[in-house]
């Protein structure tokens, strides 16, 4: 099995994402999604996909931004796996990528959040050597 990771760029690379992606974000519908993107894209931000076999098997959404807190940082909005495709080294694949990419662009730090509920996400990111740094807190307008 041979795979790729690309920037999803072109309209017809990022409706191949939505299926994984709608795994991470349910409420989103193909159209939705694709205007969100477009909207996200034209801010900086970027998607990347993991293919395998034709199939796209992990999808992830960041940005490099800076702040005062933590300097340059790629911060990582989405990184959903297939659910089919959980185990099957996709997933640790992509962050190995995300943080190359981290390197590559001279950041200080690599960052993401995770739901609370996102238990085995939690061991993943663990296990690839992530430490627990800070509450995330939040309130719906």
């Amino acid at each position: 099995m041979t795979s790729r990771i690309q920037i999803a760029s072109a309209s017809d690379d990022v409706a191949r994402c939505f299926d994984v992606m709608h795994e991470l974000r349910p409420h989103l519908t193909q159209e939705s999604f694709l205007a969100q993107v477009a909207r996200q894209q034209a801010q900086g931000w970027q998607m990347a996909y993991l293919e395998c076999d034709g199939a796209v098997r992990s999808v992830t959404g960041y940005r490099l931004i800076e702040n005062l807190a933590w300097g340059r940082i790629l911060y990582v909005d989405d990184l959903v796996t297939r659910g089919a495709d959980h185990g099957g080294g996709f997933g640790s694949q992509m962050l190995d990528w995300l943080i190359a990419q981290a390197r590559q662009h001279q950041c200080d730090q690599f960052h993401l959040d995770s739901g609370v509920q996102r238990f085995g996400a939690h061991r993943f990111y663990l296990h690839k050597g992530m430490d627990i740094t800070c509450h995330h807190f939040a309130m719906k307008l």
